[in-house]
C-alpha cells in the first residue's frame, strides 16, 4: 500500500509568516518552513487566512511554490472580526471543519499550532483531540542557527492524557447524547444516564456494542444514530449495513453474511461480496443476533477476532475490518445454556452491553416521543397536525395508565399517532378520533386466544414463509402447535395428537412421528418453548 499523503491545515501567522523582499528569505517563517524540509514532502497545504491579510497570503503561497513546487496550496478565508475572541474563532474552525472533505484512509492531516492567536491554536487542539479534525498535530520551532529552516515535531494526542481539558467537552457531550436521542427531550433520568454511557463508549471503543431490550424498543434507530455520530467524528469511513438475522435462513444466511464465489452452489451465477465485506471501515448491524445458526455463529467470531473469513465456496481470504453492534431480545446467556448460542461468541460482544427499557418503563417519555412523531409525520407528508387541548390530554391519560400495555413499545406508539394524524383532515386530532384509538389499541393489546395462535405462528415461520402455507394447512398446524406449546415433552405431545390411532399400530414412535410433521414446516421442538417466541 502506498504511504498516504501529507495534507497540514494551518492558519496564517500575519506576524511569523510577514516579510518583504530578497530579505525575507533570511527570516524563520513557519509556514514556509514546513515545505523546506527535505524528508517531508507535503501534498497539500489547506492555508486559513483572515481577508484583511490577503495580499501577505498570496505571496506567502508564492514562496511556497517556490521552494516546494510539489505542494498544492489552497487559499481558505476565514473571516473573523476578533481573532481573540474564543466563541467567534472556534465557531469559524468548527465550520471548516464539519464542511472540509475529510479523506482519512487515503490521505494523513496534520494541524499546525504555531502560528495563528493562542486564542486560535487553542480551537485546533481542541478541535482535533474531539476528532472534529481527525488529524495529529504539528508544530514548527525557529533554527539554533541561521540559516536553517528550523524544526518540526508531529504529536500524536493521547486522550488519556487530558483528563482536565476533557471536562471542557461537556457541553459538546450533551448535543452527542441530544443527538442519540435524535433530539427528543427525554425525561426518565435511568434512559438518559444509559445514553450517556453509550455516547461515551460509542466515541471512545471499537469493540462490539450488544443493544438488548424488546422488540420496538429502538435498537435499530439507535445503532442508526450511533453510526451517524462515529461518522461525523471521522471514526468511520465505511457504511452503515443492517441486517435482520431473523430473515436469513439456511444456506441463504452463510451467502448473505459472508458471500459467495461463482458457482459455490446451484444458482450461483456471480460472485456476492456478502454483508461482512460491504461493512468493511464501517458498522455492521446484526438486529436478533440470537437467531443465527451455530456455524455462521463460528464464521462471525472469526471474522470479529481476525477480521478474515471465508466466502461460501472460496478458497481465499477475505478482509473485513468493521465495528459490530449487535442487536437481541432474548436471552443470550440462557441460549447459551440450551446449545444455541456459542459461549465464546458471546464473551466477544458482550464487553459492551447496554439493555434498552421499553416503552411501559418510560411512560415519562411518552409526551416528548408524542412531539417528535408528530414531527416526523410533518417531515414525511408536508401536513402538520397537532391535538386539540382535550384530545391531548386524554391520550397522554390514557398513554400512562396501567391499561396502556404498549407491546410494540415505540412501533405502538409511532403507528398510533400516524393513524391519529392522518384522521384528522383539518389539521387537529380531536377527542373522537383519539377515543377511536385507544379502543384500537386496547382491541390490539388484548387479542382473542386465535388471534394470539395465530401472531405466535407468524412470529415462529416468519411472514414470507406463513404466505407460502395453504389455508387449511396453516390451521392444522396451529391446532398442532397448540398441542405442543401445552405438553412437557415431544413424546407427550405425539400422544396426544395421535392417541386414537395408536391401537391400530404395531409400532409406536408418535414423537418421530410429530418430529417429521414440524418438520416440513422447517420447525424444531426446541422453538416452541423458548422463553419469549
Amino acid at each position: 500500500m502506498p504511504p498516504k499523503a501529507y495534507v497540514i491545515i494551518g492558519l496564517l501567522g500575519p506576524s511569523l509568516d510577514r516579510g518583504r523582499g530578497p530579505i525575507r528569505w533570511e527570516r524563520w517563517r513557519p509556514t514556509v518552513s514546513l515545505c523546506q524540509h527535505e524528508d517531508f514532502l507535503v501534498t497539500r497545504f489547506e492555508l486559513l487566512y483572515q481577508p484583511q491579510f490577503a495580499a501577505l497570503a498570496h505571496l506567502v503561497m508564492a514562496d511556497m511554490a517556490a521552494v516546494s513546487p510539489e505542494t498544492a496550496v489552497h487559499l481558505v478565508p476565514l473571516p473573523l472580526d476578533d481573532a481573540w475572541d474564543f466563541e467567534e474563532v472556534y465557531g469559524a474552525l468548527y465550520a471548516f471543519a464539519r464542511s472540509y472533505d475529510f479523506k482519512p484512509e487515503q490521505e494523513e492531516y496534520l494541524v499546525h499550532i504555531t502560528t495563528g492567536s493562542h486564542v486560535a491554536q487553542i480551537c485546533l487542539f481542541l478541535l482535533t483531540e474531539a476528532h472534529y479534525f481527525p488529524a495529529k498535530l504539528i508544530q514548527t520551532s525557529p533554527p539554533r542557527r541561521a540559516q536553517l529552516i528550523g524544526a518540526l515535531d508531529i504529536i500524536d494526542l493521547d486522550l488519556s492524557r487530558y483528563d482536565r481539558l476533557a471536562s471542557r467537552f461537556r457541553e459538546e457531550r450533551h448535543e452527542a447524547a441530544s443527538f442519540l436521542k435524535s433530539g427528543i427531550a427525554t425525561r426518565n433520568a435511568q434512559f438518559n444516564r444509559l445514553i450517556t454511557q453509550i455516547e461515551q463508549v460509542a466515541i471512545a471503543a471499537q469493540d462490539p456494542l450488544l443493544l438488548m431490550g424488546p422488540t420496538g424498543a429502538g435498537k435499530s434507530q439507535l445503532a442508526k444514530r450511533i453510526y451517524e455520530l462515529k461518522k461525523a467524528r471521522h471514526q468511520v469511513q465505511g457504511a452503515f449495513v443492517e441486517v435482520n438475522c431473523a430473515t436469513l435462513r439456511g444456506d441463504g444466511a452463510m451467502s448473505a453474511l459472508f458471500g459467495h464465489v461463482k458457482g459455490a452452489f446451484t444458482g450461483a451465477l456471480r460472485d456476492r461480496p456478502g454483508l461482512l465485506r460491504t461493512a468493511d471501515g464501517g458498522v455492521l448491524f446484526l438486529d436478533e443476533i440470537g437467531e443465527l445458526g451455530l456455524d455462521e455463529q463460528a464464521m462471525l467470531l472469526r471474522a470479529l477476532e481476525e477480521k478474515v473469513f471465508l466466502p461460501l465456496g472460496g478458497d481465499r481470504e477475505v478482509h473485513s475490518a468493521f465495528q459490530l453492534i449487535a442487536g437481541t431480545n432474548r436471552d443470550l446467556a440462557l441460549m447459551v445454556r440450551d446449545g444455541r448460542f456459542r459461549d465464546d461468541l458471546l464473551a466477544r460482544i458482550n464487553l459492551w452491553t447496554f439493555r434498552l427499557p421499553g416503552l411501559r418503563e418510560r411512560v415519562e417519555d411518552i409526551e416528548p416521543n408524542l412531539d417528535y412523531e408528530l414531527e416526523q409525520y410533518a417531515q414525511r407528508t408536508g401536513r402538520q397536525v397537532t391535538f386539540n387541548r382535550d384530545a391531548r390530554g386524554r391520550f397522554l391519560q390514557f398513554a400512562v395508565a396501567p391499561e396502556a400495555l404498549w407491546s410494540g413499545n415505540f412501533r405502538d406508539l409511532n403507528a398510533a399517532i400516524i393513524r391519529m394524524a392522518t384522521l384528522a383532515p383539518s389539521g387537529r386530532i380531536a377527542r373522537d378520533v383519539v377515543e377511536e384509538e385507544i379502543a384500537r389499541l386496547c382491541t390490539a393489546w388484548h387479542p382473542t386466544a386465535s388471534q394470539q395462535e395465530a401472531a405466535w405462528c407468524e412470529r415462529l415461520l416468519g411472514p414470507e414463509r406463513l404466505a407460502t402455507i395453504d389455508l387449511f394447512d396453516l390451521m392444522q398446524l396451529t391446532a398442532v402447535l397448540d398441542v405442543c406449546r401445552q405438553s412437557r415433552s415431544l413424546s407427550a405431545a405425539g400422544r396426544a395428537l395421535f392417541g386414537a390411532s395408536r391401537d391400530r399400530k404395531k409400532t409406536l414412535n408418535d414423537a418421530d412421528r410429530l418430529r417429521k410433521y414440524l418438520a416440513r414446516f422447517g420447525i424444531e421442538w426446541s422453538q416452541l418453548h423458548a422463553a419469549d417466541v
